[in-house]
């Protein structure tokens, strides 16, 4: 019989024989590229397999970042808890110097904790970072829970800090690695959603316990992450990069399910590898080197300039002090009442963010934050200086519901975007080799400006007052979107080695500059014909 199909698909790749081994008999080849499996014939692709379970990549998402759960009770436990201590029938009262330490002492710890989990993830890879990253949060609350003085609470705010730094980075980077583009924005979001999900927790307890019970309570999740934690396999990414090529199979099909076809993939991530000639890095030389490369450096100061101004409109002033700045507002409604009805509208702004980000990208979702939470603080300190200006000259207090609706719409902007998409970025832009150190350099760089921000917040509502506190994050908000809109790449859809390619200068499909993309051609296909690169 003649054979009528077209010559052109019996094209296949010239492969260079240092990595034909490597393969294992498929390639990747053009669109109307089929994969070709070790029996030597090409099959054609299912396109009802070219996405896998997606429960499967959920359910390693939300064990992957319950983690993230515990770094918001830890936000949120300093806000009933200052208040409870220093309530007049408190058993260990503490004066305004001591509330600042509380309030920022687990911001000290958080640091130090994106530091040692960057590098434990590089070494000991993404599972063991999540698994090693609960302990020091258990102990934390435990420390808290048993308290008999002031600093015993110091030092398990510190251990809460240094566990809810080190899970930031290794939760997003583990859910970035095991998901496919078009889950990966919005289950990497789920971080976001765990750290609202903390902070409304938190406060709903407040309302109810007392701070030792909140603290007993709180303990159950990172213990719960551990033993969890212990069922996933390591990234698929992650054992390429250490040239284990079957273990990594093995974890894809885990995440994929079974009717998966995964040759196409793991044909992705080995050429990827070869291309970019991934291997372990252990020589601090190495490691100084790949750090210091543009596809690590360009997204690091990318990032560090957008956490930089999303900490400065005020964000965690508000999450750790909230309840204080409802009494002080000048609202007439509960003060636990508004803080616990934050907590909960703060978690569904997030789910709505984790759908948004899916649909609408990272550009306009950041551009309606940066907006948003400039306006309405502004909103809210101009009210509270014209309430000053009332409480002076005895004029009873009028239109009491502003302040409340600018701090609930600050809230929602804020989590639309801030609290989600430079978080979700930390587990998109960094090359493989690095991600885990250069992703734990900048959750350390975010929760330095979280402790630069929650330790100042007293002090410049003492010198410029409290409306000119937040007249100031407003205008730091605002300023932030001229940068934003100029700056930062939309990588939605964008599979992660086009984005490593994009800041590495190989190609351009990542814009800047305007708020909505085009759909960009991937060019990280290998035409037929092409040599692979070394």
């Amino acid at each position: 019989m003649e054979d009528k199909s077209d010559p052109k698909e019996k094209e296949v790749l010239m492969v260079d024989p240092k990595i034909q081994p490597k393969i294992q008999g498929s390639f990747i080849m053009d669109k109307s590229a089929t994969s070709l499996p070790q029996n030597g014939h090409i099959e054609p692709e299912n396109p009802h397999l070219s996405h896998g379970s997606a429960t499967r990549q959920i359910l390693a998402a939300l064990v992957a970042q319950l983690g993230t759960v515990n770094t918001g009770m830890a936000f949120g436990f300093s806000a009933i808890a200052i208040s409870q201590l220093r309530d007049v029938n408190s058993t260990m009262p503490i004066d305004d110097t001591q509330e600042s330490w509380i309030a920022s002492m687990s911001s000290i710890g958080t640091p130090i904790g994106c530091l040692l989990s960057g590098y434990l993830m590089d070494q000991l890879g993404r599972k063991r970072s999540l698994i090693i990253t609960e302990i020091p949060a258990l102990l934390g609350w435990l420390l808290i829970t048993f308290a008999t003085n002031i600093e015993m609470i110091y030092a398990g705010r510190f251990f809460t800090g240094l566990g809810s730094g080190m899970v930031g980075a290794p939760a997003r980077v583990y859910t970035s690695e095991v998901t496919q583009p078009h889950l990966r924005g919005m289950l990497t979001a789920l971080s976001s959603v765990g750290v609202s999900t903390g902070v409304m927790l938190e406060y709903a307890m407040g309302g109810v316990a007392s701070w030792k019970i909140c603290a007993a309570i709180s303990s159950l999740i990172p213990a719960s992450a551990l033993v969890l934690m212990f069922i996933f396999p390591e990234t698929p990414s992650y054992l390429i990069s250490r040239n284990k090529p079957e273990k990594a199979r093995k974890a894809l099909e885990h995440f994929r399910g079974s009717s998966y076809n995964l040759n196409k993939e793991m044909d992705t991530l080995i050429n990827f590898s070869n291309k970019n000639n991934l291997k372990r890095l252990t020589n601090p030389k190495e490691i100084l080197h790949a750090i210091l490369q543009p596809n690590a450096l360009k997204p690091f100061a990318l990032l560090f300039f957008y956490f930089l101004i999303y900490q400065w409109s005020g964000t965690n002033a508000m999450t750790f002090y909230a309840v204080d700045i409802f009494q002080k507002s000048g609202t007439t409604i509960n003060k636990y009442l508004a803080t616990t009805i934050l907590g909960v509208v703060r978690f569904f702004s997030t789910i709505v963010a984790c759908i948004l980000c899916r649909k609408c990208g990272r550009r306009p979702l950041t551009m309606v934050s940066s907006i948003g939470c400039g306006l309405s603080m502004i909103g809210l300190g101009s009210y509270m200086w014209v309430n000053s200006y009332w409480k002076i000259n005895h004029i009873p207090a009028t239109l009491t519901w502003v302040p409340v609706v600018c701090i609930f719409a600050y809230t929602i902007a804020c989590t639309i975007g801030f609290l989600v998409i430079p978080w979700v970025m930390i587990g998109e832009v960094y090359p493989v080799q690095v991600r885990g150190i250069i992703g734990g350099f900048t959750t350390m760089s975010a929760h330095c400006f979280v402790f630069m921000v929650v330790k100042t917040f007293p002090f410049l509502r003492a010198s410029i007052t409290e409306h000119g506190t937040f007249l100031l994050y407003g205008f730091i908000s605002l300023f932030g979107t001229i940068y934003f809109y100029i700056c930062l790449p939309e990588t939605k859809n964008k599979s992660l080695q086009e984005i490593e390619d994009y800041f590495s200068g190989r190609n351009s499909t990542l814009k800047t500059g305007r708020l909505f993309m085009k759909k960009q051609e991937k060019n990280l296909r290998i035409q037929k014909g092409e040599i692979l690169p070394r």
